[in-house]
């Protein structure tokens, strides 16, 4: 009984953050911090994907440069080539794509659009759900 990228997106909303990749580290701190998230998807003026960007890129970029990193714009230290899924990838997909590549957020797309993201923590949640559901079923068919 897999769950999906669109049932989970479905159920949390379909919503991105998004900034522009001239946009300040300085700035992009403050997004990250006034939305209570972890990673911001960077996108044109069309919405195409154009790298994604987290605290870990954040951190990255302090460490090399200081206080100076603050005013370094997004697309100089984003991450460019982005891992993305789609709204058929399974939540084992995601478990695989996320443990193989170290990373915690999956920008979803859909006919070459971003229509979501999908954090370690939306994972770990759908497959509580479908531990509990399976534990239920075993204690229907044992009691039954």
């Amino acid at each position: 009984m897999a769950i999906f990228v669109k049932e989970l997106l479905d159920l949390k909303g379909r919503e991105v953050v998004t900034v522009r990749p001239d946009l300040s580290l300085g700035d992009a701190a403050i997004t990250l911090h006034e939305h209570r998230i972890g990673a911001v998807v960077v996108t044109d003026e069309a919405g195409a994907i154009l790298g994604i960007f987290t605290e870990r890129d954040m951190v990255k970029a302090i460490a090399a440069h200081a206080s100076a990193a603050l005013q370094t714009k997004v697309s100089d230290v984003m991450t460019q080539n982005v891992t993305r899924c789609h709204e058929g990838s399974s939540t084992d997909d995601l478990m695989e794509l996320m443990t193989g590549g170290r990373f915690r957020h999956l920008p979803v797309e859909a006919d070459g659009r971003l229509v979501g993201i999908i954090s370690i923590g939306d994972v770990v949640k759908a497959r509580i759900s479908e531990i509990e559901a399976e534990a239920e079923h075993i204690k229907a068919y044992i009691a039954g």
